[in-house]
């Protein structure tokens, strides 16, 4: 019997493209707004706030459109809350703890492992085809991801005294990332992407205030401290960076797998460096360049369509 491989890439698969490219921009813009964060709120209070406007901004677009919400049965009510606690509590907890002990140019070498680590464990745990031309597509996205963090920071490897800690907990970064892309996949067929994102987001966001309130992060001087920048920066991080963007990522896992979405988050740096370029008025070099190429390059061949011929096989 033949069937067709559906891991090939088509011309339906376009505006699938376009959403994974426009969430890499949104993610990179989100590393501006955290430096406009940075020293003015406690780092789990923003991430709280962060979810706390991305919980809304999803419940209000709900609203507007007239969508109902779901009642998911227990089991996957329990798998909702696995995807809350390690895509939005357990990240974010690595993340600023591991920010704590390391460098962002070291901690972003980390997070760029992210296509490589997803790709593999679609692989081991669900047989997602792994082909050379993938491999090589993602070699190509972590070479010019660590070309374009090192021509920023060529002292991003140099690790300090207990800086091994930070590497952990960043790396604990990369896995919860990992658990919250792979581990959607039923839910994300049975529930669709808008309520399982929504649905997750909001019992991560239980979980991080309830963290931050243990740590006495909870207060209304640090609150009302928040100036017009800030809420801004807030307002981007949770409704652009948060909930839109989870939604169009989500979209990508549904329709195209793991593997082949995952790749485009190796654009991240790529556009955090132009972004910070353009507004912040950082600079700009070749080799930056150069790694950009390198990334867009691995993208393609991890999306690359398959000649008609190779589309096909026998069961």
């Amino acid at each position: 019997m033949k069937t067709i491989d559906r891991t090939c890439a088509g011309p339906s698969d376009v505006p699938v493209y376009c959403k994974l490219a426009a969430v890499t921009m949104i993610w990179g813009g989100t590393f501006v707004a955290g430096r406009l964060l940075a020293g003015t709120v406690e780092p789990l209070l923003a991430a709280s706030l962060r979810f706390l406007l991305a919980s809304l901004s999803l419940l209000l677009l709900m609203a507007i459109a007239r969508i109902a919400p779901v009642r998911p049965t227990l089991v996957q009510f329990a798998q909702l809350a696995v995807l809350g606690f390690f895509g939005i509590f357990f990240y974010n907890l690595c993340f600023f703890e591991g920010l704590g002990l390391i460098n962002a140019s070291r901690a972003s070498l980390i997070v760029a492992l992210n296509p490589a680590v997803i790709a593999l464990a679609s692989w081991a745990l669900f047989k997602e085809r792994l082909s050379g031309r993938k491999l090589l597509g993602i070699g190509l996205c972590l070479g010019g991801a660590a070309v374009v963090i090192l021509s920023r920071d060529p002292g991003a490897l140099a690790g300090g005294a207990g800086s091994w800690r930070g590497d952990l907990l960043i790396f604990g970064c990369v896995l919860g990332w990992g658990v919250y892309s792979l581990f959607s996949r039923n839910l994300n067929q049975a529930l669709g992407s808008l309520q399982t994102v929504t649905y997750s987001i909001l019992l991560g966001t239980a979980m991080l205030w309830s963290a931050a309130a243990l740590r006495g992060e909870v207060r209304l001087d640090a609150l009302s401290s928040l100036g017009p920048e800030q809420g801004l920066s807030l307002l981007y991080l949770g409704v652009l960076g948060s909930a839109l963007a989870y939604i169009w990522y989500y979209d990508g896992l549904r329709k195209i797998g793991a593997t082949r979405s995952g790749v485009f988050i190796a654009l991240n740096p790529l556009t955090a460096v132009i972004l910070g370029a353009l507004l912040l008025d950082e600079r700009l070099s070749l080799a930056m360049g150069l790694g950009g190429m390198l990334i867009l390059a691995g993208i393609y061949q991890c999306n690359k369509p398959l000649a008609s011929v190779e589309k096909k096989r026998i069961l």
